[in-house]
């Protein structure tokens, strides 16, 4: 095998394809079967060269031109002494001299500029609608800067926090108008020189270029390429939208049958005017109500969030660990005052259907209120199209004052009114089944979700690196997710054994509890090694991990907790949500839906993330991948 020439860092000079330039690059790494090597540029651009295409610095004399020493993104200026003068003048001013206007030299022209045109290699450009200010997804280290799901039914995993700049040729001149998703960038192929000639003959009224390819005009490229559709497209949307809610209430309507089985399920539908209860919808109302109060309480550090496309930083006040204190106050009040939560219990239904339309006018509202924000407040997220984006959301951060909507209904609603219903079924339980006590499988299930919702709300700063803040917009999928699905599905297990009692051994007891608590130090370790190296990747504690540098300036973890998998956060959530299923036996199937559930979601989210980092970091993902192979489950996945 030939010996290699240059070594790994060492900084020297490559010629960038398609043209005779030579550029300042680093040498990241060298393949020795395709004997190319892996380089960096200043602009954060990585290629693969050939040998014959990189040269030593001391092979370069020195001169004052900038143009053999700047990026390729920064091509501008003065060429050197060589230039004319005639060179820097504007595209519209006629060159001195130039006083051919016969046709012949015309096309002579022409066909110069086609030849020196045709040499520019085109490639892919990826081109995002709002750069990478706001820094996608949920769930990494931050080299590997994941995300991790902090948000207990939300998970996305973003790796890196650094801007991505779209690659220039040094023959392009690129001119963006306004940051927007739904216009287009134009991208002249011409020299200076050849555009200066162009307008001279064109200011003769000369048509030379009537009989030239479409090389030679303006050619445009969208800004970016027609975005991808994720769940599906449009008929996705629309079957998410109509059939969450009908699951939801299969469900619940599963659970108080004796025999939940789904093949012998005979449901007792109560009337259609029965499912909507004004007090219920009054109830769940006031519920908002004294949430959103809890919110706008003075309590509470105010951090920033990331950088949004124009630069600016979000403040969010993080309070949602002390307003689950003041809930749990005045719940406890209520119940020595003699406060009967069994209503709840009876009009379970009637709750999650109010909890429905209010989602439905939620949505409608942020639907219309988008209409009129500003392009650079969008989400990256949205198309265009009428019905995905009423679904996925077209407004990234909906603000009504300093009130985050998005924000707001993430955390507080939904999962401390999940500790809530738990709470209501832990009495429900007591009265239904004539006990004086709680059974050791109702009191398992409230304490292992219980300890998922406070870790949540205690680490609440970590909400905002997740997908769901700064990638999705705000629409049906997440106010659905956050006001229905979550508290009313996910206190499943415990709704479930109020009719269907399982009596655990303790020495079951303690071994489902052991693997609640290794899927939960597992979740918090993995996510807490991730934001510990986001916030300061110097910390001599982090000092043993090894990484990968990236192009974007950041780095990848490929040690600790993020060189066991991919997503250690995600197997850390997996495993507990098996742990607080299993105290309700396995007579039926019923309580495992949210099992089978979160499984489909974690892989939907993991390959969502292995996509947009692949994008993202290029070769420097596929060299992490290669060190870390399995995604989630190791051997397995």
């Amino acid at each position: 095998m030939p010996s290699r020439k240059f070594a790994d860092g060492e900084v020297v000079r490559g010629r960038w394809p398609g043209s005779s330039l030579y550029y300042e690059v680093e040498i990241l790494s060298f393949d020795g079967k395709s004997q190319l090597y892996a380089v960096k540029y200043k602009d954060g651009t990585e290629l693969e060269l050939k040998e014959s295409d990189i040269k030593p610095l001391t092979s370069f004399k020195q001169r004052k031109s900038s143009s053999a020493s700047s990026s390729p993104s920064r091509r501008r200026g003065s060429r050197g002494s060589r230039r004319s003068r005639s060179r820097s003048r504007s595209p519209g001013r006629p060159l001195r001299g130039s006083r051919r206007s016969t046709s012949a030299s015309c096309q002579a022209d022409v066909k110069e500029m086609r030849r020196e045109i045709l040499e520019v290699k085109l490639t892919p450009l990826v081109l995002k609608p709002f750069g990478n200010s706001i820094s996608t997804y949920n769930g990494g280290p931050e080299p590997k800067q994941n995300e991790g799901k902090d948000s207990p039914h939300r998970t996305m995993q973003s790796h890196g926090e650094g801007k991505d700049k779209p690659h220039r040729r040094p023959q392009e001149r690129v001119t963006m108008p306004h940051k927007s998703s739904n216009v287009s960038t134009q991208y002249s192929l011409r020299p200076r020189r050849e555009e200066i000639k162009f307008n001279e003959v064109n200011s003769k009224g000369e048509k030379p270029l009537a009989e030239e390819p479409d090389l030679l005009r303006t050619f445009h490229v969208a800004t970016p390429p027609r975005k991808e559709m994720e769940f599906g497209g449009v008929p996705g949307a629309l079957l998410i939208m109509l059939g969450l809610p009908a699951v939801a209430l299969l469900l619940l309507s599963l659970c108080r049958e004796d025999d939940p089985s789904l093949l012998r399920f005979r449901p007792t539908w109560p009337a259609l005017c029965d499912l909507w209860e004004p007090r219920a919808a009054a109830l769940y109302l006031l519920w908002l109500s004294v949430q959103a109060l809890f919110y706008l309480l003075p309590v509470g550090k105010v951090v920033e969030g990331l950088p949004l496309v124009d630069g600016r930083r979000l403040k969010y006040r993080l309070n949602g660990f002390s307003a689950f204190v003041l809930t749990a106050a005045v719940l406890g009040a209520g119940l020595l005052w003699g406060l009967q939560l069994h209503y709840l219990f009876d009009h379970f239904l009637q709750l999650a259907v109010a909890a429905m339309v209010f989602t439905a006018v939620l949505s409608v509202y942020l639907y219309a209120r988008a209409q009129s924000a500003p392009r650079d407040e969008l989400s990256p997220a949205s198309c265009g199209n009428a019905i995905y984006d009423f679904f996925i959301g077209r407004e990234l951060n909906p603000r009504v004052g300093s009130f985050d909507l998005k924000y707001f209904c993430e955390l507080r609603p939904g999962l401390i009114g999940w500790v809530v219903i738990n709470l209501v079924m832990l009495l429900a339980e007591m009265k239904v089944q004539n006990r004086a006590t709680p059974s050791l499988a109702m009191v398992l299930v409230n304490s292992f979700q219980l300890l998922y919702v406070v870790d949540a709300l205690w680490n609440e700063e970590a909400l905002l690196t997740t997908m769901d803040i700064v990638h999705d917009g705000f629409g049906f999928m997440l106010a659905f997710g956050d006001l229905v699905w979550v508290p009313f599905t996910y206190s499943l297990q415990a709704f479930y054994l109020v009719h269907h009692p399982h009596e655990l051994s303790w020495p079951l007891a303690a071994l489902i509890t052991a693997l609640k608590l290794c899927g939960y130090v597992i979740f918090r370790c993995a996510n807490s090694q991730k934001n510990a190296f986001r916030k300061n990747p110097s910390d001599p504690k982090l000092a043993h991990l090894k990484t990968i540098h990236t192009s974007t300036g950041k780095n990848l973890l490929v040690s600790g907790w993020w060189g066991f998998v991919r997503h250690p956060n995600y197997l850390g959530d997996l495993i507990m949500a098996l742990a607080w299923s299993l105290p309700c036996g396995f007579e039926h199937a019923l309580p495992y839906f949210y099992v089978a559930y979160f499984s489909v979601l974690l892989v939907h989210r993991e390959a969502r993330d292995e996509q947009q980092c692949r994008r993202k970091y290029g070769l420097a993902w596929e060299r992490y991948c290669q060190c870390v192979p399995y995604r989630l489950l190791p051997g397995v996945y």
